[in-house]
């Protein structure tokens, strides 16, 4: 089943243009939160994935044990290490609450793991990121977090989450949705539980759902200038079912998180008036990144496994990231900042 043709045709105009008229950090600014003493590769899987599919600029917010071994993994990763075990939330804030204010996306959750102190730190992010207004994604251990407590993202519509198939069952059994509904209904049922939040359910296909038509008048909305965010009734879903790679890497879900969260730096500097035109309603920028990251990484998990076959890892997938682009959206016109089918 192809994706819709509107939604194919929105995707490509949340793409920047390539025409030298943008300057650094107008084609995104995205940072990872997450990265403990024994997780260094997922943040980094994220966080590389986001430059590779071509964002600007990415950043790790991490703790210290996990910096010098994210630091040694590239050059081109900016590095925080300002997760410290001994330091107290209000300790961390400030700084924290600055580098966000240069961010245009938060990807929370990969190499988080499940200290007490990285989750009152991911807690204090995600509080933060909804007051400013910013685009996350949650995947991994930040599923979990939120999976105890829904209000910390419950109504939040510019927020996507990422679950895979256990994860996504463990969700749906929190937010109470009937194991008899019809899988193809399940995730817009937990977009719709969890106040209109994006729903990407990772699987043999992948199901992008948005239902914001429920009754969500008593959830906390965030403090957006954008009212339509919070009003407009949507219910849409999208099966993205291009083929992929025969074996599923243990970081793939990590480098899917790197690129929705591109594509959602991508609809901020949309929605700032760096380009494009502005026709696209800012409450559907979520699915469509849904929808872009996934079409991406499903493309290039194929490509490095028709290389690698059987013994492919992640680290294969990173280098095929853009021309699974180039794959997806076409050869990009120098000049005009348009893509051709």
């Amino acid at each position: 089943m192809p994706v819709p043709r509107h939604i194919f045709e929105q995707l490509k105009s949340l793409i920047p243009p390539l025409n030298g008229s943008l300057h650094k950090g107008q084609s995104g600014r995205v940072g990872v939160l997450g990265g403990a003493l024994d997780y260094t590769g997922a943040p980094f899987f994220a966080a590389i994935s986001a430059l590779r599919f071509g964002a600007d600029l990415s950043h790790v917010i991490c703790s210290p044990t996990a910096a010098g071994a994210i630091k040694s993994y590239s050059p081109d990763l900016i590095v925080h290490p300002i997760l410290r075990e001994e330091s107290t939330p209000e300790q961390v804030k400030p700084a924290l609450d600055s580098l966000l204010s240069r961010l245009h996306v938060l990807i929370v959750g990969p190499g988080l793991g499940r200290e007490p102190y990285m989750e009152s730190f991911a807690r204090m992010a995600l509080s933060l990121a909804r007051t400013r207004g910013m685009f996350v994604v949650l995947d991994a251990d930040a599923l979990w977090m939120i999976g105890k407590d829904i209000s910390l993202i419950e109504g939040y519509r510019r927020a996507v989450v990422t679950p895979n198939v256990v994860e996504f069952k463990r969700l749906s059994e929190q937010v109470g949705i009937d194991p008899k509904a019809p899988a193809e209904k399940r995730a817009s049922l937990v977009s719709r539980k969890l106040g209109g939040v994006t729903v990407l359910e990772k699987g043999k296909r992948d199901i992008i759902s948005i239902d914001t038509t429920g009754d969500v008048a008593n959830l906390k909305e965030s403090r957006l200038d954008d009212t339509e965010v919070g009003k407009e009734e949507i219910e849409e879903t999208v099966e993205v079912d291009i083929a992929g790679g025969l074996k599923r890497c243990g970081g793939q879900g990590d480098v899917l998180s790197g690129c929705v969260g591109t594509f959602l730096a991508w609809g901020k500097c949309y929605e700032d008036g760096a380009f494009g035109s502005k026709h696209i309603p800012v409450s559907h920028v979520p699915l469509l990144a849904a929808v872009g990251g996934s079409m991406v990484t499903r493309t290039t998990s194929r490509i490095a496994f028709s290389k690698q076959g059987r013994g492919v890892v992640t680290e294969d997938m990173i280098g095929e990231i853009g021309k699974a682009f180039t794959e997806v959206f076409g050869e990009e016109v120098q000049g005009q900042g348009k893509v051709r089918l």
